[in-house]
């Protein structure tokens, strides 16, 4: 089904961590991060791989120790996607994680100390050619922003990054990205939007502690799908109280609503009715479950009855429609009538026989 409106991305300076592209006209990254002890190396690496394998593009592991940062020297060396290494006020880690490979340093500048500490994170960083992200976070913001404000605020959050931005300015260097994160989905959209007006450099979007996979997964579509339909972002994480590999899902499914990114099925599915002539609920939770291996993007249509059912099923790669008897389309026309017994393994068939020719 050809999507009736294209969004218009807002031109953003492309950066590169590792091989990935990020900003400009490059696809909107999906990353998430690791929630292992980090010094669990055979964890860690397990949990990037389980992610990786999920479709995500980036990873980000915490670096809080110099004992994390000589475990990620090890996890880095038998990962093959680009790692970002998240680190908080001690500016000899981000040295070390530099010398080992980082991909991305998580640090922001005016939290690490004294200047002489900066210029070494930044030539750092430059010379290994490796970007920065600033993180402001409504939680954290410094203290006389917060008795200037009361309380967190957009352009509390702006005024922040504007802080770390300039002193990277001021070192010459240009080679980051910004994220601007707070539970409360609108203080993020009014932040994002305030900074995107005012710079180029690429914005990471979240919606930081959003919730547990429901809750979080709703938050983060709303106030991520609020930025992505107007341009703005160009990478995202879904924060999820939950496992990893659901922010790369939900992600991917943002991603997927807005034409932005398409990975894997985008299975549409009636919510069911006393028409059905089979269990649509069933039928496609199965169908999910077995298709999670898939990343090439492909359009199935499952409909319970034949209301609207072939008006569906006729716009889609491979759809079903309810009734007597059921009836499988391919690219728009009937193919074959199927049973109740046999129908997921009939979908699952055809979608993977077209993925392979």
């Amino acid at each position: 089904m050809k999507p009736i409106h294209s969004i218009s991305r807002r031109k953003s300076k492309q950066i590169f961590v590792g091989n990935v592209a990020i900003g400009g006209s490059a696809p909107i990254a999906v990353q998430s991060m690791t929630n292992t002890n980090t010094c669990d190396i055979e964890a860690t690496c397990a949990q990037i791989k389980a992610i990786q394998d999920a479709g995500a593009d980036l990873v980000r592991v915490s670096v809080p120790t110099m004992e994390a940062a000589d475990a990620f020297k090890i996890i880095k060396q038998k990962s093959n996607i680009p790692l970002i290494a998240d680190i908080h006020f001690d500016y000899k880690i981000a040295l070390k994680v530099a010398e080992y490979g980082a991909d991305c340093l998580r640090i922001n500048p005016g939290n690490i100390g004294k200047e002489h500490r900066v210029r070494e994170v930044v030539a750092a960083a430059k010379d290994c050619n490796i970007p920065i992200r600033i993180g402001v976070n409504a939680g954290s913001l410094e203290k006389d922003l917060q008795k200037k404000y009361t309380e967190p605020t957009p352009e509390a959050m702006v005024e922040s990054a504007f802080r770390h931005i300039d002193i990277l300015n001021k070192l010459d260097f240009d080679n980051f990205k910004i994220s601007l994160k707070a539970s409360e989905v609108f203080m993020s959209v009014f932040a994002y939007k305030q900074l995107a007006a005012q710079i180029d450099n690429p914005l990471h979007l979240g919606i930081t502690e959003a919730g547990s996979l429901r809750s979080g997964s709703v938050k983060s579509s709303i106030g991520l799908g609020l930025l992505l339909a107007e341009g703005i972002g160009d990478t995202i994480r879904v924060s999820l109280a939950s496992d990893p590999v659901d922010e790369i899902k939900v992600g991917f499914d943002i991603l997927n609503a807005l034409g932005l990114r398409q990975k894997g099925v985008n299975l549409i599915a009636c919510p069911s009715c006393s028409r059905q002539k089979f269990d649509v609920i069933k039928v496609v939770n199965e169908l999910e479950q077995r298709l999670e291996d898939i990343n090439e993007p492909i359009d199935v249509a499952v409909i319970g009855c034949v209301v609207n059912g072939p008006g569906e099923a006729k716009e889609v790669d491979i759809g079903l429609t309810g009734g007597e008897p059921n009836l499988m389309y391919i690219n728009g026309l009937t193919h074959s009538k199927v049973t109740n017994a046999n129908l997921v393994d009939e979908l699952e068939a055809q979608i993977r026989s077209r993925l392979k020719g």
